[in-house]
């Protein structure tokens, strides 16, 4: 509790009251606290779930297994998620989806299946794919294990950039 009063400004004394729940918490202490521990103030506080998935950026659970977790909440544009996605069945038909977009996903962790149009494609860690979501898709973990993605989600004609060059290079 030491590196913490050092770290936020606040009293140990105040601190062990705040934890025991003798003492409600001020902005001014609730700001340096969710600082300290990587956290928004909403989930120091518990704060209610909104209707709105643009503002509330908690993890949503999906009956499935599977997790996504919002990363931005600027409507319109280029929206982020992370997806965890628990293993799956390598026999598993996909479900194909279309919509309006483009879609970037880059795998963190695993072997994610993307099924794009009639390509059967598996991609590792450390790759991505960029497609026109107009074309009929579906994402899946394999039976090795669970897989975890990163998905950049933009409007008709928005895409990603990824610059393939040293612009500090002359």
């Amino acid at each position: 509790m030491t590196q913490l009063a050092e770290a936020t400004g606040i009293s140990t004394s105040t601190l062990s009251r705040l934890e025991a729940g003798l003492r409600r918490p001020t902005l001014e202490q609730l700001l340096p606290l969710a600082r300290f521990h990587g956290v928004t103030i909403d989930s120091l506080v518990d704060a209610p779930r909104t209707a709105d998935p643009r503002v509330d950026l908690r993890p949503l659970a999906c009956s499935d297994g599977s997790v996504i977790i919002p990363l931005t909440r600027r409507p319109g544009g280029i929206q982020a998620y992370k997806f965890v996605l628990p293993p799956g069945r390598d026999d598993a038909v996909p479900d194909l989806r279309s919509h309006e977009g483009w879609d970037w996903a880059y795998v963190m962790n695993g072997t994610l299946r993307l099924v794009l149009g009639d390509q059967d494609l598996l991609l590792q860690a450390g790759q991505a794919a960029e497609f026109d979501t107009r074309t009929p898709h579906w994402f899946g973990a394999t039976s090795r294990g669970p897989v975890e993605y990163l998905s950049l989600v933009g409007r008709q004609g928005e895409r990603a950039h990824v610059h393939t060059h040293d612009q500090s290079a002359p």
